[in-house]
């Protein structure tokens, strides 16, 4: 089957058209430096522009007592010591130049009436230091970075499926991939290649994401390349997706909706938080929120459709059209309701990968030559529990560094190695999956796989129920040797599908096996057999392959932050 060969040739290669790629893409192009830019799905609805609360730094416009100390001394607080603190410094002192580039390419920003930026709070900060554009301040970050990708002229591939990083002793040297339209293939030469292409977050039944992205590509990429992947069992649940319709579950209601004053009850009309969290209730962090709904919803106290409902309906109307406008719109158009007189009813959802590949804090470098990840697909800022509001300033402040990078560390290649076995194997992979014709489907394998992660590696877990996960996968992997791939006249997508769910079976048994592992509770982590954190824990997992983990133990505190931190209360956190 002789399929036609894009050959293109470039210094750096960006796999993943979001805010963490476009934004290293920015810095190489500033820099003169050649590269390429390729996506899945259309660059304007990476998943980048579904963030909705708003970006973190510790400006000072609202509290001048806060500090890039402060912020960095909650960013691990709040992670349950697991976070790298080298990576927290870099993201929490670099993030006020983070928000002078957004500036700088042109990103409106709320405003006070005297022209500072407006910064709210968000769970879990000292400090009011959230930045924001209405409730779209994802959708603004992602269209300010294409549009200043698009002035510097960078090519971006937005239908290119990467099936495979090409890689010989240990260099990176491209990739490979196809065209999800038409099939034709794409040998992409490089030197250096980074890795931004999200989480694994689609493994669950319920996500944040949408059909056909987080499945956990970064995590089959990296390790199949000799990468590896640290703290998989260590996903966010946000406590807010909505769970109607069946095809918009898990879609977010912004955590924006409890930071205006919108309230959380349960069926009886109980005000529930005051069980788990009695001073912040509902704005509380995001892992005791989401586990108090699901207890509230697993004890019997849930919706008939198997939620909790959060109401803004006493909040006044301007209010709501103003600060809430995309939970406004979303609740219309999906469900015809009016969130100004209607309660939403939502329940946990798989949000964020909190852990991801495994890479160095001063460069994000994979420890494979010229191969670097960065955002969700990265690791290292958040442990055992993110920030709201961080996720977006760390693409911005590693997006830069990684792009910087890559740049000295193509400048400084003499020649670049190429190996042609290599492109020969990743090639020959791509043909045996068109030529597969078993009787097995692709998506019937990934909905179980969807409900196994759901059942037994949701928001608590325990030994049997890991263990039966375990079994599971083992059968569905058994199961994805015998699949059938068709392509037809819509295009490449049931092959696109092939490599989804190759991908989501690595990433699956990584968090299972790794969530086996961490026996103890902490942050997202609730395990119901070993429900105290366990100081001998405070280690993170690197997962290198099936049956594979080491403890890796995280460095020391510096000094000016270790001083502001004040102790993680774990009030709340396992009411059984």
């Amino acid at each position: 089957m002789h399929m036609r060969e894009h050959r293109i040739t470039t210094n750096v290669l960006i796999v993943g058209a979001g805010g963490s790629g476009l934004r290293a893409a920015i810095e190489l192009s500033e820099r003169y430096v050649d590269v390429v830019v390729v996506g899945k799905r259309p660059r304007m609805d990476a998943h980048t522009s579904l963030a909705a609360g708003g970006i973190n730094a510790a400006l000072g416009t609202m509290d001048p007592d806060d500090s890039w100390q402060q912020h960095a001394a909650d960013t691990i607080t709040e992670s349950y010591l697991l976070a790298d603190p080298r990576t927290v410094v870099h993201v929490a002192a670099g993030a006020e130049r983070g928000i002078r580039d957004l500036e700088r390419y042109g990103m409106s920003f709320a405003r006070e009436d005297d022209g500072r930026i407006s910064q709210r709070f968000f769970g879990a900060h000292t400090y009011r230091r959230t930045a924001f554009a209405g409730d779209y301040t994802g959708l603004e970050i992602q269209r300010t970075l294409v549009r200043r990708a698009e002035e510097l002229r960078v090519p971006i591939l937005d239908s290119v499926d990467i099936t495979r990083l090409l890689v010989d002793d240990d260099v990176v040297f491209g990739a490979y991939g196809f065209d999800l339209h038409d099939g034709s293939r794409y040998v992409i030469s490089a030197d250096a290649v980074i890795l931004a292409t999200g989480g694994h977050t689609r493994i669950w039944r319920r996500t944040s994401s949408r059909r056909d992205e987080n499945t956990g590509d970064s995590f089959r990429l990296a390790v199949e390349a000799g990468g590896r992947i640290r703290d998989a069992e260590l996903v966010q649940f946000h406590p807010s997706g909505i769970i109607e319709p069946e095809s918009a579950a898990g879609t977010l209601v912004s955590e924006a909706a409890r930071g205006e004053g919108g309230i959380l009850l349960n069926a009886l009309g109980e005000r529930f938080m005051s069980r788990y969290d009695p001073e912040r209730l509902e704005l509380s962090t995001r892992d005791r929120v989401a586990l108090a709904v699901y207890t509230e919803i697993k004890e019997g106290r849930g919706t008939p459709k198997g939620g909790v409902l959060l109401d803004v309906s006493h909040l006044p109307r301007e209010t709501i059209e103003k600060r809430l406008p995309r939970v406004y719109r979303t609740l219309l158009d999906l469900q015809m309701v009016d969130i100004t007189t209607t309660p939403i009813e939502i329940a946990p959802t798989a949000h964020y990968s909190m852990g991801g590949i495994w890479v160095r804090p001063e460069d994000h470098g994979t420890g494979i030559h010229g191969l670097y990840a960065v955002g969700e697909a990265s690791s290292g800022l958040h442990g055992a529990n993110r920030l709201g509001g961080n996720s977006l300033i760390e693409l911005l402040v590693y997006g830069r560094i990684v792009g910087e990078a890559a740049a000295e560390y193509s400048g400084a290649l003499v020649a670049q190695r190429r190996s042609a076995a290599r492109v020969a194997e990743a090639r020959a992979d791509v043909d045996a999956l068109l030529e597969a014709d078993g009787p097995e489907n692709v998506r019937v394998l990934q909905r179980s796989l969807r409900e196994t992660m759901t059942e037994h590696v949701g928001v608590v877990r325990d030994d049997v129920g890991l263990r039966t996960a375990l079994r599971e996968l083992d059968g569905i992997e058994d199961r994805a040797t015998r699949i059938g791939v068709h392509p037809d006249l819509a295009g490449f997508q049931d092959l696109a599908h092939a490599y989804d769910l190759r991908s989501s079976l690595v990433a699956a048994r990584a968090t299972v096996e790794s969530a086996l592992e961490r026996r103890e509770t902490r942050g997202c982590h609730n395990r119901s057999d070993f429900p105290d954190l366990d100081p001998r824990l405070q280690v993170n997992l690197v997962w290198s392959g099936p049956g594979r983990i080491a403890q890796e133990p995280v460095e020391p505190i510096p000094h000016d932050v270790r001083a502001l931190m004040r102790d993680v209360s774990t009030v709340g956190k396992l009411v059984e």
